[in-house]
């Protein structure tokens, strides 16, 4: 069966291939496993830090290639200053791996792997893992490639375990389950005697890399069946595993509980406090913070200091997200899923047999109008959407939003429901050549107003309070920043066809949402999916879905590309327009 992707996917060309390698090589050469550890694990320290560090060392990171022939794979490597004469040998787990996704049959992908050496910045010896999947120009396999360029489902940073024993490398498993890492598949490979194991990295991780691998030399197939037995924490036995599953709320709850104590803001990430201080700073009673800081500690949050008899709790990386006065705090957004959004949830049932939404079957009303009767609560509504504001960094480097900031004239980016500016204010920071204007409702247009003034930023931006079909006319670029996954198709399409009239013949629309994988893989937009059926009726979608929903509004989707925590930004330009690549008018 052939893989079948939307015509308006975007499908990244061979110099993309390139880059990638370069991209990889260079990242070899800059980090060790003590100090990138931490980043793929946030809250990762203490023993746990020390014993992974001690067994694992830095050996690779992985790349999926497409070139069309052995030369063209010899080109990239020699573009990149790798060796061209790199020994290759099949690659079984990753091309059994492609043919589940994509649903072929092994035999007809043939995958090598090579690992050209690199030198990190100290002089060990390290590799690019390169997975080449030979792609001959119009072949059959050419969405593949296009999928997996885009989705970059294979690349991965590995890690060599040292002296492999079956009981050693098991507990190294159990700690990367402890700090986040959810267990991916992993195979043996008789060609090169060798055991992976991979993992998906957290969605915290401060990394562009989503998987891990763990290298063990050698037959370790009793260790691989249980890691693959495995699709969530570190658990043995299916009751456990529900446990763990059943038990979610209560970390929700816990995580909202810390920030709402002030806990974070009492605590620091250098110097560990007895539980009677933090007591005594935050109003509570002793035990029950003890009992509360323990829980913190499993979840990553704290770190208990190990060498006092009494009980003392340092804040971690991930803990202190939560502090108010953090930049990026993730505070607001605790609050808000511990709070309504963990109520709707309550009646999750009444969704799934209705098809409404919970949310106004428990308050009554709609999401949207409960929290404008509320100031304080539309006021954490809009903290909590900036909280996520690391999917957004990225997006200034944007091709449109690039090309708009050197045209000859200034130009004009259009935030739509822009929510307190945040984005805009990125944009407009990143390129002082750029005016904006968000659109928004009137207690968010005076938020924005306040933080794009402290950005210095605000003297180029103009303020429009309104509805969506107040979009202003004569931007050049127009950005839809998770909107319309609030929104049923019908409501989507109303809202594509007021952007639509408000754009020129040469103006760009970005549209800034998580998409549903083809493929079934974990995603965060799975999980959002049903937020938005449970607290607001709307949808997560597909590509090929916006495509139509694009379509339909008298737009075409150019292209998407990935973003932080699992977003992406879809780019579409109005039916007819001019390629990208053809110039502004």
């Amino acid at each position: 069966m052939t893989t079948t992707l939307p015509d308006e996917t975007l499908l990244l060309d061979d110099t993309d291939d390139t880059a990638c390698l370069r991209a990889a090589v260079r990242f070899v050469r800059e980090h060790d496993s003590a100090a990138l550890l931490p980043l793929l694990l946030p809250g990762l320290d203490g023993p746990d830090l020390r014993a992974l560090a001690g067994h694992c060392r830095f050996a690779h990171a992985g790349v999926l290639l497409f070139p069309p022939d052995a030369d063209g794979l010899r080109s990239r490597l020699a573009d990149c200053g790798l060796a061209v004469d790199t020994p290759s040998h099949p690659s079984v787990v990753v091309r059994e791996r492609l043919a589940r996704r994509h649903r072929r049959e092994p035999a007809e992908l043939d995958v090598q792997i090579l690992r050209p050496q690199v030198h990190s910045a100290l002089g060990e010896r390290r590799a690019v893992e390169v997975f080449a999947l030979t792609v001959p120009p119009h072949s059959d396999l050419e969405p593949i490639a296009a999928h997996e360029r885009t989705c970059r489902h294979e690349a991965h940073l590995a890690f060599e375990v040292e002296h492999p024993e079956p009981l050693a490398l098991r507990g190294l498993c159990a700690i990367l389950a402890r700090h986040g890492a959810r267990p991916d598949g992993g195979g043996y490979n008789p060609h090169e005697d060798g055991t992976v194991l991979y993992f998906t990295l957290p969605a915290d991780a401060a990394c562009d890399y989503r998987r891990l691998e763990l290298y063990a030399r050698g037959d370790h197939r009793d260790t691989l069946a249980a890691h693959l037995d495995r699709p969530g924490h570190d658990v043995r036995q299916p009751a456990e595993t529900l446990l763990h599953l059943l038990t979610g709320a209560w970390t929700t709850q816990a995580l909202a509980t810390f920030a709402r104590l002030g806990l974070p803001d009492a605590m620091d990430t250098r110097t560990a406090r007895r539980t009677e201080d933090l007591a005594r700073l935050t109003g509570c009673h002793p035990r029950s913070l003890a009992v509360l800081l323990r829980h913190l500690a499993m979840l990553g949050a704290v770190t208990r200091c190990p060498d006092r008899e009494e009980d003392g709790f340092r804040l971690t990386e991930l803990g202190a997200l939560l502090r108010a006065d953090t930049p990026g705090s993730m505070r607001p957004l605790a609050l808000m899923y511990a709070g309504p959004f963990y109520r709707s949830f309550g009646g999750l049932d009444h969704a799934v047999r209705t098809g409404r939404p919970a949310f106004d079957h428990l308050f009554g009303e709609n999401h949207f109008d409960h929290f404008a009767r509320d100031p304080e609560l539309a006021a954490l509504f809009d903290l909590s959407m900036a909280a996520s504001s690391r999917m957004f960094e990225p997006l200034p480097a944007h091709p449109v939003v690039t090309a708009a900031a050197q045209a000859p004239a200034a130009a004009t980016v259009v935030d739509v429901a822009g929510g307190n500016g945040e984005l805009l204010g990125r944009i407009l920071t990143a390129h002082p050549r750029l005016r904006g204007v968000l659109l928004e409702r009137p207690h968010a247009v005076e938020a924005a107003r306040r933080l794009l003034d402290a950005a210095g930023c605000g003297v180029r931006c103009d303020y429009r309070a309104g509805d969506f079909a107040d979009v202003p006319p004569g931007g050049d670029v127009y950005v839809l920043s998770r909107v319309l996954h609030d929104w049923d198709d019908d409501r989507c399409r109303e809202i594509l066809r007021h952007c639509v009239r408000a754009m020129p013949a040469h103006a760009d629309l970005l549209v800034v949402e998580r998409l549903l994988p083809v493929d079934g893989s974990p995603s965060l937009a799975t999980a959002w999916d049903l937020h938005m059926l449970c607290n607001v009726g709307g949808r997560e979608r597909r590509a090929d879905h916006y495509a139509r929903l694009f379509a339909d509004a008298g737009l075409r989707l150019v292209g998407h590309r990935p973003l932080p925590l699992d977003a992406h930004v879809l780019h579409a330009r109005r039916a007819g327009a001019p390629d990208p690549g053809a110039g502004r008018s």
